[in-house]
């Protein structure tokens, strides 16, 4: 009987220190947040690849623009003079319309997925080099964990400004605008 009183004594010993302990524990556990979309709105460099984007693709985008116009002018014209069309003239003006509508929603297709592709290829640059960052902060200023994604964080563990800092002062050093 002895024994398991001093069993129960010296768990409770333990489990007091335990809990003694606790508080120390927490406080040497730091934990930061970054907000992605944040980086991928104000860091230079995401902002460089989305002005490369917009200059590799504006062409291509105004001429969709401009075969989408051509087609809706074709178009309303048709509907204009389809009543004092032959039969046989409207059955080939239809096809023509069908056949440049068909071009069109190919090249437009065509246009988004390269589009697409090609700012995912861009985007990746951004987050590889982002994460990078976010681990030296983390290792500099002695950060246990970052989070990227959260319901809720306190104001006071957002270290996207520092992220994007130092995200900026990289570009800048090394005069790139995303490689």
């Amino acid at each position: 009987m002895k024994s398991i009183s001093r069993q129960w004594a010296l768990a409770a010993v333990l489990g007091a220190s335990a809990f003694a302990a606790a508080p120390v524990m927490a406080e040497d556990f730091r934990a930061g947040f970054v907000n992605t979309d944040r980086i991928f709105r104000e860091a230079n460099m995401a902002k460089s690849a989305q002005a490369k984007l917009e200059a590799e693709f504006a062409k291509r985008e105004k001429e969709l623009v401009d075969q989408r116009n051509a087609l809706k002018t074709a178009s309303d014209k048709f509907e204009r003079e389809a009543p004092t069309l032959s039969e046989t003239q409207r059955t080939s003006r239809q096809k023509q319309l069908v056949d440049q509508d068909r071009d069109f929603q190919r090249k437009s297709r065509e246009f988004q997925e390269d589009l697409n592709t090609r700012k995912n290829e861009e985007l990746q640059q951004v987050i590889d080099r982002a994460n990078k960052v976010v681990k030296q902060v983390a290792e500099t200023e002695k950060y246990d964990v970052i989070l990227q994604e959260a319901i809720y964080i306190n104001p006071k563990h957002d270290i996207t400004d520092k992220v994007i800092k130092a995200l900026n002062a990289a570009s800048a050093a090394s005069g790139s605008t995303g490689k």
